[in-house]
């Protein structure tokens, strides 16, 4: 079943009429609009919610396991489940299969996502439905959409996003993927490297440069096939986390491709990418807040029942006052989460609050599955319980579309500290 509230009439920026009070407070035209927006779940988010647990209770933990040993998950199986409810499209346009909800329904998704028992499968959905799309969906062409969002929006295909490459990561400006017009067609050649869903992909995403200009200024997004001839995946990468996710090596040998597969203008893609790391970085923020909740709570139940010098080990003040404190450090970030949300759709530059909710999240996830991790002793290091496979998959939050100190250099550019470069 499809959930499409088509009776909401929607206004603004896709915030439905029937939801604005619930949803944002009034701002007074006198007070900054940054202090005062706020943001909450309603019975509408909180049914697409319902109707993706039932799907990750019954088509999705139970396999998990099996998954994460096999380092592979059937993506075009799950994508389809997930695309026949709706759940690939919530932000979506309507005429492409989406819901032609706000950004808030992807958050409220990517939250629920983090009830999956691992993190590669819900990054995995998410570069299908935040990350390798939103640039085709603001800026591609009708054709270009019907050709390769919908299908995407469906689950009929799987998306890959093409950034990163081994002499750049976090630096995107210095890519050397090269696509040189020629006559109707760029022809690619260069490399991929970890690309999420790009051992099973059927197409990408892809940023090359399409000039010799400036760095942020000679790149373009490109719509690539991945059946293309030219194209070789070379290797499925073995990571020590995010197991059930494939991540691959790609290189471009003389890829040709057609010039109507460009997405927008050419010479945006650097804008263009900066977009969607926007929105990956929120949608990374609300995935890892669910988990991070579940592996606070299992280790107090552990702690309850595990017992040391003849009492449970959560009896020690040191214990409880260490889990209150991360609780609160979660809820603190739960909140930045969607004030930040709430300016979004309300069409604000979140990418100071971005940077700095991405930041708090890698960070705290490394601490919070840290901290409980060593109150689970000997059975935290096995592979028997999740906070063991949350402390290996939450460290690449701290890497993935951008690392901490690319965050830092952002609020610091925003702040006006950057030192100045002569």
């Amino acid at each position: 079943m499809i959930l499409r509230p088509s009776s909401l009439r929607l206004i603004g920026r896709g915030l439905p009429r029937s939801l604005h009070r619930l949803f944002s407070l009034t701002v007074p035209a006198s007070q900054s609009v940054d202090t005062a927006v706020n943001f909450v779940y309603t019975p509408e988010h909180n049914a697409i919610r319902e109707s993706l647990r039932k799907i990750i209770d019954t088509e999705i933990n139970p396999h998990v396991d099996q998954w994460e040993k096999e380092e592979q998950f059937p993506a075009h199986h799950v994508f389809k489940i997930l695309g026949n409810a709706g759940i690939l499209g919530a932000s979506k346009p309507t005429e492409y299969g989406g819901m032609g909800l706000d950004f808030s329904y992807s958050i409220a998704i990517a939250e629920e996502l983090g009830n999956i028992h691992c993190g590669g499968i819900p990054m995995a959905i998410g570069v299908q439905s935040d990350m390798a799309t939103p640039a085709l969906t603001r800026f591609g062409s009708d054709e270009l959409k019907r050709q390769f969002l919908a299908p995407t929006i469906a689950g009929d295909v799987v998306a890959c996003l093409g950034v990163s490459e081994s002499g750049a990561g976090s630096d995107v400006a210095s890519i050397k993927t090269a696509a040189v017009r020629k006559g109707d067609d760029y022809v690619i050649n260069g490399s991929k490297m970890w690309i999420t869903n790009g051992y099973q992909a059927d197409w990408m995403c892809l940023l090359a440069n399409t000039s010799a200009g400036a760095p942020h200024k000679n790149k373009s997004l490109i719509c690539l096939p991945m059946k293309t001839p030219g194209v070789h995946v070379s290797r499925k990468i073995d990571k020590m986390g995010m197991k059930s996710s494939d991540t691959a090596e790609i290189f471009f040998e003389e890829v040709r491709v057609p010039s109507k597969y460009l997405i927008g203008e050419e010479g945006m893609g650097f804008k263009y990418q900066m977009l969607q790391f926007q929105e990956e970085r929120m949608w990374g923020v609300a995935n890892v807040l669910t988990p991070m909740d579940a592996i606070i709570q299992e280790t107090v139940d552990y702690t309850r029942q595990r017992k040391i010098f003849n009492q449970p080990l959560l009896n020690n003040q040191v214990v409880h006052y260490r889990l209150a404190e991360l609780s609160t450090e979660v809820e603190l970030l739960r909140s930045l989460l969607y004030r930040m949300v709430g300016l979004y759709i309300e069409g604000n530059d979140v990418t100071r609050l971005a940077s700095m909710a991405k930041l708090k999240a890698g960070r705290l996830a490394r601490e919070l599955s840290d901290s409980c991790l060593q109150f689970w002793g000997g059975m935290g290091f096995t592979n028997e319980v999740l906070v063991s496979r949350f402390y290996r998959d939450s460290r690449l939050l701290s890497i993935g579309a951008g690392a901490d100190e690319v965050m830092l250099s952002i609020i610091c550019k925003y702040m006006g500290t950057l030192p100045s470069r002569k």
